[in-house]
């Protein structure tokens, strides 16, 4: 039996992320992988376009892993990982790694392979006090701050309530303030 044949019977003809039934392909899980059944998953062209692109990810996709991430598969264990740990700016994601448990040996090969993810995590979001910021955190402004495009101000003292960091830049953050999703800059937070 081939190594598709394989995947697709451990699969039932479904992505192992996503559970999608059409253009599925085999995905060989890098770094190390062999080609075989093991180190590899089922994935549709979405799940594997997401995984190969190093830019922005599409949120919405990825909430299929609350159901993948407890596979008794540890290759689709490790792709779950890696892929809630590349959106763990997302609260949602966050919680759900917090609740990923992993053998010693699985989360050893799910971290071999996320050499991006340690430029990630050298990425601090620190607040005007110095103080670490992290998703989900209450941060309250210092300053009025003139939100553009939206028009009103954003008034010092306001309580941003579940923060979202921005991945590639330590000095901006995301909130809501007056119903309005906006970027602001650290400098002018204090974590709360």
């Amino acid at each position: 039996m081939s190594v598709k044949d394989s995947l697709f019977e451990r699969s039932e003809s479904k992505c192992e992320l996503c559970t999608a039934t059409n253009a599925l392909d085999v995905y060989e899980i890098p770094p190390t992988s062999d080609g075989s059944a093991e180190q590899s998953i089922l994935v549709c062209d979405t799940c594997k376009n997401e995984i190969e692109n190093l830019g922005d990810l599409d949120v919405k996709h990825w909430r299929c892993l609350n159901d993948s991430m407890w596979s008794q598969v540890p290759a689709v264990q490790v792709m779950a990982w890696r892929m809630l740990t590349r959106l763990s700016g997302e609260v949602w994601a966050r919680d759900q790694l917090d609740m990923l448990y992993l053998e010693d040996d699985v989360l050893a090969w799910a971290q071999s392979g996320s050499s991006g993810d340690a430029e990630e995590q050298t990425v601090k979001h620190l607040d005007s006090n110095g103080a670490v910021l992290e998703a989900g955190d209450t941060v309250t402004l210092i300053k009025d701050l003139n939100v553009k495009g939206a028009n009103f101000t954003a008034k010092r003292g306001t309580a941003v309530r579940g923060i979202s960091l921005v991945r590639d830049n330590a000095k901006q953050i995301e909130g809501r303030v007056s119903g309005q999703q906006i970027v602001i800059l650290t400098e002018f937070v204090k974590k709360s």
